[in-house]
């Protein structure tokens, strides 16, 4: 067996345990492997394991790598998980079936020109700044609601929040207000938990696990 695959399944595993010890019932979050900068070659054994979810941060190595894989892989969902210009919203429609980080009023009005001139489904995540750091993309929490309600006008299809939380501080308090958030809302989905952290954002019931080194390994650049 592959090691993407044993890797997978080991994670799963924890999971599942963390999900039991937790007494969560009908809660089964997805893990999106993050592929970006990896090739067809590592990413082909998930693949045929049948791993369907998948991330990548960049919209020209996403068209790349995913146009023939999405056609011979019809389960495949692919996730957009880098910051989205709006110069590459074209593209990025053409090939993502989620969109994680939405930041701003300008990329949704692109985003659904797009999708409407397109007629394509894509499910959408307002990227939220939970620490306030001026070199990360995300609106400030106290504007979620103002602006949720500008993309609702713009029929954007809004399924949830995502947030990356500040490095080397306590991530749970930030999952826990990005729960707290989603609550507030009603989504259905959030967007948290990277290789390091993804079980305590189990914990906070994130829907979406963003795991990339945990799943490949070590990226060479």
């Amino acid at each position: 067996m592959h090691h993407t695959q044993t890797n997978l399944i080991d994670i799963q595993n924890k999971i599942k345990e963390k999900i039991t010890n937790l007494s969560y019932n009908n809660y089964n979050p997805k893990i999106i492997a993050v592929s970006k900068t990896f090739s067809e070659k590592d990413i082909l054994p998930l693949l045929n394991y049948g791993h369907g979810e998948f991330g990548e941060n960049k919209v020209q190595e996403a068209l790349q790598k995913w146009g023939t894989l999405k056609e011979n892989y019809k389960n495949v969902k692919l996730h957009m998980l880098g910051k989205l210009q709006t110069n590459k919203v074209k593209h990025a429609v053409e090939i993502f079936d989620y969109i994680h980080s939405l930041d701003n009023l300008k990329l949704a009005k692109k985003l659904a020109k797009e999708i409407r001139e397109k007629n394509k489904k894509i499910k959408l995540f307002i990227q939220i700044n939970l620490g306030d750091e001026k070199q990360k993309s995300g609106i400030e929490p106290s504007q979620l609601e103002s602006f949720y309600q500008n993309c609702s006008a713009l029929n954007l299809d809004i399924v949830g929040t995502m947030c990356i939380p500040p490095v080397d501080q306590d991530t749970k308090l930030y999952f826990k207000s990005l729960y707290q958030l989603n609550q507030k809302f009603n989504f259905q989905e959030i967007s948290m938990g990277m290789t390091n952290d993804y079980l305590d954002a189990v914990e906070y019931k994130s829907t979406f696990l963003r795991v990339g080194t945990g799943i490949f390994g070590k990226r060479s650049n």
